[in-house]
């Protein structure tokens, strides 16, 4: 059964090319284009994994996987953060959340890729 993953990115040019790269290695994408949006299709995407950029507007990725983890019915997904930041602090934040991994942007296609692989597993 091949992975589910919710892309969550507001930016449609990095959105597009995240779900083009794990489309071709046979995963189903649902996309999202903010938390918000992420937290409403959540339920129905049923993912395996969250791809999950950090800034957005109306709600950001800290407060969105927050909220996943807070929740009975999506604590288990596996959540990548997706970052132009990668401070001391964030990666520290992401821990206390309970992130399962964090990538700092740009990021390589196949590095992206493999963690999500790993994640699903």
């Amino acid at each position: 059964m091949p992975l589910r993953v919710l892309v969550v990115e507001d930016d449609d040019v990095i959105r597009q090319l995240i779900t083009v790269n794990l489309e071709l290695e046979g995963f189903v994408v649902v996309p999202a284009v903010d938390g918000q949006d992420a937290l409403e299709k959540v339920g129905d995407a049923n993912p395996d994994v969250v791809t999950l950029d950090v800034m957005m507007p109306r709600l950001d990725g800290w407060s969105t996987a927050e909220r996943l983890r807070e929740n009975p019915d999506t604590k288990h997904i596996k959540i990548v953060l997706l970052s132009a930041r990668a401070q001391e602090a964030d990666l520290q934040r992401g821990e206390r959340i309970g992130v399962d991994a964090y990538l700092t942007k740009p990021f390589d296609p196949d590095e992206l890729i493999e963690v999500v692989r790993s994640l699903g597993e």
